[in-house]
């Protein structure tokens, strides 16, 4: 039983790592498909923005909607549409069949995401399923870490369409794997959609979706854009260019055990101090922006700060809302992806407006009102309590 329960995790991890690389693997690429269609990079963001706001609008609705279906009737459904939307990328001849093809599987991201985070806790003990999610969430954070740099060194080495072929195998082997080894999966009886809606009503729980928007918007309006800033700021490509994404990467690594170590030891101080932190790391990129060799440390910070902000944004969202966590996963989803939206789209017009070197700004200003709502949801909390929301 172990040894089968280890391998329907790996699965569930390897569904996730090929849907977020199929998300965020298009961010070290950006340049690459705006040459290669002749567009702007900000018009070719929309392969994030879009995406990411497809998974918005999906995210609190979508896994309620499936939650009454075989569980593995569904992860086969939404693989199968992320294989097909990644073939179609590979053959796209224009951009807006291109974008199509990640927007219509974009709307089942959330539902193959909540599934596996439900699913795998309760595939082992009630005692064991922290350690059973922990190992899903891997494959959520090397996908949005890991695919990038991996995607980049890809396309740089061979083609663009070997990229997107990367996404497709990904996703074919994470299908192929749950057809041959994972057994049928009813749902047992489940919380009515009443229960879950109904910490909606819950005022810190719109704080902490204000502060999931602000972060997400603050990081990924600056990360979604790191190949176009290192290329035209920094001056460096190739290569030299693919290191630097891979140090991004490890160093996103670090940051979800230094983030999961100060929100144990001090949760309301981390996430107060958090948008002075990135705030000053963001103003330091106008000293070292355009030096190679100083730039390695902005970029090593940038990613130990990005996994911290994923991890302030899972933990208030989950916390306001305990009674309901498969909602507060959709939550957690929807928010981050809107702020991914909102913040790609604001650093666009950044880029387009001023130049690659000043989307920080735009990062500095989501920043400001993330600590609004930071502190907001501070003074909401009944002394004693830590961002639980419970009265």
């Amino acid at each position: 039983m172990p040894t089968r329960n280890n391998l329907y995790i790996f699965i569930l991890a390897l569904g996730v790592f090929g849907i977020l690389t199929t998300e965020m693997g298009v961010v070290g690429i950006l340049p690459l498909i705006a040459d290669y269609y002749q567009i702007s990079v900000a018009k070719a963001s929309l392969l994030v923005s879009l995406f990411a706001l497809t998974v918005a609008i999906s995210g609190p609705i979508m896994p309620l909607l499936f939650s009454g279906i075989n569980r593995k009737k569904v992860m086969i459904l939404v693989l199968s549409l992320f294989l097909l939307g990644n073939i179609v990328s590979i053959f796209a001849s224009n951009f807006t069949v291109l974008l199509l093809a990640r927007v219509i599987p974009a709307f089942f991201h959330p539902v193959y995401c909540s599934l596996a985070l439900t699913a795998a806790a309760s595939s082992v003990r009630k005692e064991d399923a922290p350690k059973a999610v922990s190992k899903v969430m891997m494959g959520v954070n090397a996908g949005m870490i890991l695919g990038v740099p991996i995607t980049n060194f890809i396309a740089n080495g061979t083609s663009l369409e070997m990229a997107m072929l990367f996404f497709a195998i990904l996703n074919a082997l994470a299908l192929l794997a749950t057809l041959l080894f994972v057994p049928s999966l009813p749902v047992k009886e489940g919380l009515s959609y009443g229960t879950q809606l109904n910490v909606l009503k819950k005022p810190i729980v719109w704080t902490a979706i204000a502060t999931v928007i602000f972060i997400s918007s603050a990081t990924s309006g600056v990360n979604s854009f790191i190949a176009e800033y290192l290329e035209s700021v920094t001056n460096i490509s190739g290569t030299f260019l693919s290191i630097m994404l891979f140090i991004f990467g490890l160093a996103s690594l670090l940051g979800n055990i230094i983030g999961g170590n100060l929100l144990s030891k001090n949760p309301i101080k981390t996430t107060t101090l958090f948008p002075f932190v990135l705030g000053i790391v963001f103003l330091l990129s106008f000293v070292t922006g355009k030096t190679p060799s100083t730039m390695i440390i902005t970029i090593f910070l940038w990613g130990v700060l990005f996994s911290v902000g994923s991890m302030i944004n899972q933990y208030s969202m989950t916390l306001t809302a305990p009674e309901a966590p498969d909602f507060a996963n959709g939550l957690f989803l929807s928010g981050g992806n809107l702020g991914i939206t909102i913040g790609t789209g604001i650093g666009g017009l950044f880029i387009s407006g001023l130049g690659a070197q000043y989307i920080v700004i735009g990062g500095i200003l989501f920043l400001i009102l993330s600590l609004g709502s930071i502190l907001l949801t501070n003074y909401m909390i009944r002394p004693g309590k830590q961002l639980t929301g419970i009265n």
